[in-house]
Order: structure tokens, then sequence, then C-alpha cells
């Protein structure tokens, strides 16, 4: 009997519409721990990143000199794409000063970091809708598997003459099985779409403080020209 309730056994043995629920759950639960541990470093390099550009833009280093050392460094993401943004925007403008006034100049600026804002704002939150559902789903998938199961299971019984524990026991708990695959899928989705979410928020909450305070000092410096 212990050989017959063995989890593989319940597996291999249960049918296929159940053993389709289970295999979809084991995908969906791979490709989920895939996103979170990609999701977790790209979010902890974020918030590294932010901390580095912010320590060295509030050192008092030259604006110019800090535009193209964020160039210089490849591939530009975070703040400081926001800043380039809006800093490379902002020098276009303003060395058209004699025909741009300069409220003209800040309007174009600021949207420029709004678009590199919404940019960044959708790179923090990419894979997380699909945490989401997968957190949202799983149990009913599971939930679906079991119920089809456990239906089986005591279909089963009619054609048996004595109805025993030890007979409908395989069944129910190939049944069960379900279930536990899909709470075993959801659980760490939603775990980590909570995290990663108010990770995300905050990092971007960063962003835009910086754009609004980036935004006074170049408003500043226009009109003190």
């Amino acid at each position: 009997m212990n050989d017959h309730l063995s989890l593989w056994s319940l597996i291999a043995n249960a049918t296929l519409l159940v053993q389709f629920v289970m295999l979809l759950l084991f995908f969906a639960s791979i490709v989920s721990w895939v996103m979170i541990v990609q999701r977790g470093l790209y979010l902890r390099n974020a918030a590294h990143t932010l901390r580095k550009f912010e320590d060295n833009f509030w050192s008092g280093i030259d604006l110019n000199q800090l535009y193209h050392d964020c160039g210089a460094q490849g591939s530009v993401e975070g703040l400081s794409s926001v800043f380039r943004a809006g800093f490379r925007e902002f020098n276009r403008l303003a060395q058209q000063k004699s025909h741009v006034d300069p409220d003209t100049v800040m309007e174009g600026t600021e949207r420029s970091m709004r678009v590199a804002l919404s940019r960044e704002e959708e790179r923090l939150n990419r894979n997380l809708p699909f945490l989401a559902s997968v957190a949202s789903v799983s149990p009913y998938i599971g939930l679906f598997g079991t119920v089809w199961g456990i239906m089986n299971a005591f279909r089963g019984l009619a054609t048996v003459q004595q109805a025993t524990l030890a007979t409908v026991a395989p069944g129910i708990s190939e049944a069960l099985i379900a279930t536990a695959m899909g709470l075993f899928a959801a659980i760490p989705a939603v775990l980590a779409y909570n995290r990663y979410s108010a990770s995300a928020d905050s990092i971007y909450s960063s962003y835009e403080t910086f754009a609004e305070e980036f935004s006074s000092i170049l408003h500043r410096r226009i009109h003190g020209d």
C-alpha cells in the first residue's frame, strides 16, 4: 500500500487531466522562481546604483562631468537615465535661449524626464504582473485538478462491491497533490510580488523626488542666467 501511495506513483497513476494540471503548475512554479531570482537581483542592483548616483550627484560634482561619466558607462539605466534625459534636453533648449523663453526650456526638460521616468517604471515592474497572475490563479488550477481527481475516485467506487478507505485513498491522494502543487506555486509568487512591488514603488518614488529636485536646480540656473 505504501508503494501505491508514494508521491511518484500517485502522479504516474493520475488521470491525464490531473497530470496536465500538475505539469502546468510545475512549469508555472519553475518560471516564477526564475523571475523571482532575476527580479530580486535587478531591484537590489537598482537600489545600489540609486544610492551611488545620489551620493555622486550631491557631492558637488560638475553636472557636465557627471553627464559624460554616466554616458561612458555604456548602458544607462535608473536614475542616471533620468538625469541624462533631463540635462540633455535642458542644454539643447538653453542653447536656443534667444529664441526660447526659460519656461519653455523647463517644460521641455521636465517632459523629457517624465518620459525617462516612465521607461524606468516599466523596467522596475517588469515580470511582476506574471508573478501576480501565478499567485492568484495557481490555487484555483490546483483546486480544479483536485475536484476532478476526487470525482474520478468516487466514480470508481461504483464498480466496487465494497467501498473501503483503501479503495478510495489513492484517488483522493493524487487529487490533493494538485492542490499542494497549486499552493507550492502560489505562495512564493505572492510573497515575492508583495516584496518586489513595494521595493519597486520605493525606488520609483526616489526617482520622482530626484527629478523634482533636479528640475528645481535647473530652474534656478536658467532663470539666474
